[in-house]
């Protein structure tokens, strides 16, 4: 190959920079159920029982806890929260009145239903109004982002382009081809691979919807990782080529005058 085409070469080499590049007009694509957080262990969650008897209802909630912070003067700033509940080894949590609970593996519907019948059944409140949420539920996006970090879940389930989007996007170096998300699974890590220009394997992908304590990985193109060596990206400069091919050529000249 000549210079000139070794040249147009290098310069003619782009990464891959849009999503969705097989995405066609009018296409439709097969969308998995969303995949809605369910209790695991260590997870903690706020559970609050109301109903028209407020004192009834308050035996069935954890205390309020009180916490008090320095400020700038000198009296302490206090704040309140309900004391949280933390999924045991065993998949339950520890409920007033009711005792153990196995919640793992149910959403956060699901718990509110099993704790108001639980209340119904056993005849301690009848008119229970059962609220449930997760707490501390994150991800984490590492690599070629704009803003990495570790990220809450804001709703019930979030989706790989959310989290990125939350992650201020991926910077124009990092690999929209092989993105790798990391997964906790019965005690196992399991790693996928995802193609965010083919929106087939994105929409069907297991990890299209995130897990909690999920880890997203960018990696950097091949031009950005050379740069973390200080002649990583030289054999790739035209500058370089171009020298290389002004000395050949004035080899040439001496050689054959």
């Amino acid at each position: 190959m000549s210079v000139a085409g070794v040249l147009m070469a290098l310069t003619s080499c782009t990464p891959k920079l849009g999503y969705f590049q097989d995405l066609q007009a009018g296409s439709e694509y097969n969308l998995q159920q969303p995949r809605v957080v369910k209790a695991e262990q260590g997870d903690k969650m706020s559970i609050i029982v109301s109903s028209r008897s407020p004192q009834l209802a308050s035996l069935f909630n954890l205390p309020i806890v009180s916490n008090y912070t320095a400020s700038s003067s000198e009296m302490p700033v206090s704040s309140t929260r309900m004391s949280a509940y933390t999924v045991g080894e065993m998949g339950d949590i520890v409920f007033p009145v009711l005792g153990s609970i196995s919640v793992k593996g149910l959403t956060r519907e699901q718990i509110q239903e099993k704790i108001r019948r639980e209340l119904s059944d056993r005849d301690l409140l009848k008119d229970a109004t059962v609220t449930a949420n997760f707490l501390d539920l994150t991800y984490s996006v590492m690599g070629d982002v704009k803003l990495p970090g570790r990220y809450a879940f804001d709703h019930d389930y979030v989706t790989l382009l959310e989290a990125l989007s939350r992650a201020g996007d991926l910077t124009i170096t990092g690999r929209r081809d092989n993105i790798l998300v990391t997964r906790n699974e019965g005690g196992k890590q399991t790693n996928y691979r995802i193609d965010l220009t083919n929106s087939n394997e994105l929409y069907q992908s297991p990890a299209f919807y995130l897990k909690q304590n999920d880890i997203i990985y960018v990696e950097p193109n091949v031009k950005k990782a050379r740069e973390s060596t200080s002649t990583g990206n030289a054999l790739s400069s035209p500058s370089l080529w171009l020298s290389t091919a002004s000395f050949i050529t004035s080899l040439c000249v001496l050689i054959f005058k």
